[in-house]
């Protein structure tokens, strides 16, 4: 496991290689984030931001959400992955924004993670960008960059893994660390083919040295 100085020099890295990282599903306000989040769960940012401008030019409100048969919106998600689950989750969550509510939002995170389709990971990504919280989600990318970079335990779990990054990361650095560690996750230390030979942290990730000496 790494040490304070190592993280802190870990963390500059992130810093200087991403500094403008950010939120990379396209939303306007937290209920479009939020629906945005959900559906990509299992899924790509990318396949998830080709899907949402006609989604969101339809259904501008939860209202609209819950005007058409569920059947429609499956239709309207099909090219996601698990888009009947997540098409009758979001027609819940709709209805259950505008029934306890007040057709906004929560804000808070114990709220959040009651809205169907919304676990952990949801809330947190929620809570963090729309509202400007504190918080680290853990996503594929976090969960892996942590575990080759020894801040966390290979056996952990994504609980384990965001329970040990808020002790090791500065509580205001939490939220802007998330969104770096996404991308360098996904343009650098990617789940296959990472970029281990040019990785200024190469000498912190024991599995990057094992994959050198491998090759």
């Amino acid at each position: 496991m790494l040490n304070k100085t190592q993280i802190r020099r870990v963390l500059d890295t992130f810093a200087e290689m991403f500094p403008d990282a950010h939120c990379e599903l396209n939303h306007s306000n937290p209920f479009e984030l939020t629906i945005a989040v959900l559906l990509s769960a299992q899924c790509t940012d990318a396949l998830v931001n080709k899907v949402t401008p006609h989604l969101f030019a339809k259904y501008k409100t939860p209202e609209d959400y819950l005007s058409v048969p569920l059947e429609e919106l499956e239709q309207d998600i099909r090219s996601i992955g698990l888009y009947r689950n997540k098409a009758k989750n979001i027609q819940k969550l709709a209805r259950m924004i505008i029934e306890e509510y007040g057709r906004e939002v929560p804000q808070e995170y114990d709220e959040l993670v009651k809205l169907p389709g919304v676990g952990r990971k949801t809330a947190n990504v929620v809570v963090s960008t729309a509202f400007g919280v504190p918080a680290i989600a853990v996503d594929t990318h976090v969960e892996r960059v942590s575990k080759r970079l020894a801040i966390a335990r290979w056996k952990d779990t994504p609980l384990q893994v965001e329970e040990h990054l808020m002790r090791k990361v500065p509580r205001e650095e939490w939220s802007i660390t998330h969104h770096r560690m996404i991308f360098f996750g996904r343009y650098h230390c990617k789940a296959q083919n990472p970029q281990c030979p040019v990785c200024p942290l190469l000498d912190l990730c024991r599995e990057g040295q094992k994959r050198m000496k491998g090759k």
